[in-house]
């Protein structure tokens, strides 16, 4: 039986959950796949939404963990954040692409193409193929409409910067499956390969436990 995930994973720090979702499945409404991508945002990183402290658009990262940050991206594409650590902390998680392997059809029909690879592979399309927008704002990731299983075998996660940003843009805080064609970008080899992680440790093992 598959291990679900409850809020106690995400209440750690944001660069070690981001790495331990590659590989775990997310479900919305039944339709979903294995997140194949992430990026992580830091409360003291000038490219997160909270840096400048709380709006009425990010409150939701000053709350709890394990809850969902939903924004629209230049006004035309929704985006899912996992809001991570201490209730404060501001921290979280953007799902970038899965792979999409359970209600395939009603992804085909809501982003209007047939290729697989093209349904999740950015963080609008995820959205736009899952259904997830800004009535979802703020809902707890362990209970319906959403889904969260543990990955059940180990994974090569690669490491390399983030996209799309102008702040902080040399961080390497995007994460993503090792040679999957899911993503949303390749990772460039000679930056891939910093960071395989191939176990994991006894802390991460105890956060998926709880």
């Amino acid at each position: 039986m598959r291990k679900r995930l409850t809020r106690a994973f995400f209440n750690r720090s944001v660069h070690d959950v981001a790495p331990d979702l590659i590989g775990a499945t997310l479900l919305f409404a039944g339709r979903g796949g294995a997140i194949v991508e992430v990026e992580a945002y830091h409360h003291t990183d000038p490219a997160a939404h909270s840096f400048r402290g709380p709006t009425a658009r990010n409150a939701i990262m000053f709350g709890p963990p394990g809850y969902t940050y939903v924004y629209r991206s230049y006004g035309i594409h929704w985006c899912v954040n996992f809001v991570c650590e201490q209730e404060g902390s501001a921290s979280a998680v953007l799902i970038r692409a899965i792979q999409p392997t359970v209600g395939l059809a009603g992804m085909r029909r809501r982003r209007g193409v047939a290729d697989e690879r093209l349904l999740c592979s950015g963080p609008g399309r995820v959205c736009e193929a899952l259904g997830i927008g800004a009535d979802h704002n703020g809902l707890p990731l362990d209970e319906p409409p959403f889904e969260l299983f543990a990955r059940e075998s180990v994974v090569e996660v690669v490491a390399g910067v983030r996209i799309g940003i102008t702040k902080a843009a040399e961080k390497p805080w995007r994460y993503g499956l090792k040679g999957s064609r899911f993503l949303s970008k390749p990772f460039p080899a000679t930056i891939g390969k910093i960071a395989i992680k191939k176990t994991e440790t006894k802390k991460t093992k105890a956060a998926k436990d709880n």
